[in-house]
């Protein structure tokens, strides 16, 4: 059986780099695949993924970076 995995309590933040990363990682496949048209969509699909785990300035981080690559 396997254990389940820890996620953060609702409205916690996290710094850890690894986890960013990954947020990261996930909204950019995300995006790819719905293939948005604006960046206020490409915001919508990193907020649903981040989740409140991440504070402002790496939420817009992520999303200027996930809009350079989808929206070109």
């Amino acid at each position: 059986m396997t254990t389940p995995r820890s996620t953060p309590a609702a409205g916690s933040r996290t710094s850890d780099p690894d986890r960013i990363r990954y947020l990261h990682l996930v909204a950019a496949a995300r995006a790819s695949a719905v293939r948005p048209t604006s960046e206020r969509q490409v915001a919508d699909i990193v907020r649903v993924t981040v989740d409140d785990e991440v504070d402002t300035g790496i939420f817009r981080a992520i999303v200027t970076d996930v809009a350079g690559d989808v929206l070109r």
